[in-house]
């Protein structure tokens, strides 16, 4: 954003000095009317070449900034996408270790719970029978 303000301001300066420069040769010139006039003109269509030859290089390097910008953004969209990708995959990873556990224990808890089982019925039939 910056290069086009100073681009731009190089170009309004370029014109204004052009303008300014050839009023000034034209006042301080002792020439004819004709000669003056083909100065004017010659000085006129010099000025146009230099600033279509400036526009053109600012259209250049305006298009290779664009370029630059695609290629960096795309350049961190695949970054992104990569990254998103290895958090997926740490993220599966880390359910199934969560699923192994949490079925390791449902599995203690099981056992526990049938070891329960067993001693409640041993008492509650030592208890029937005394």
């Amino acid at each position: 954003m910056s290069d086009n303000n100073d681009f731009g301001a190089f170009i309004s300066g370029f014109l204004i000095g052009g303008i300014a420069g050839a009023i000034t040769a034209l006042l301080l010139a002792p020439q004819s009317g004709e000669e003056t006039r083909e100065v004017i003109r010659s000085k006129g269509i010099e000025l146009k070449d230099k600033t279509l030859e400036n526009i053109e290089e600012a259209r250049r390097q305006a298009e290779l900034a664009a370029e630059d910008a695609r290629r960096t953004a795309e350049e961190y969209s695949l970054k992104a996408q990569q990254q998103a990708q290895k958090l997926q995959e740490q993220g599966k990873v880390l359910l199934e270790e969560q699923k192994k556990r949490l079925e390791k224990a449902r599995k203690a808890g099981k056992r526990v719970s049938d070891t329960l089982k067993e001693e409640l019925e041993e008492e509650l039939e030592e208890g029937s029978e005394a």
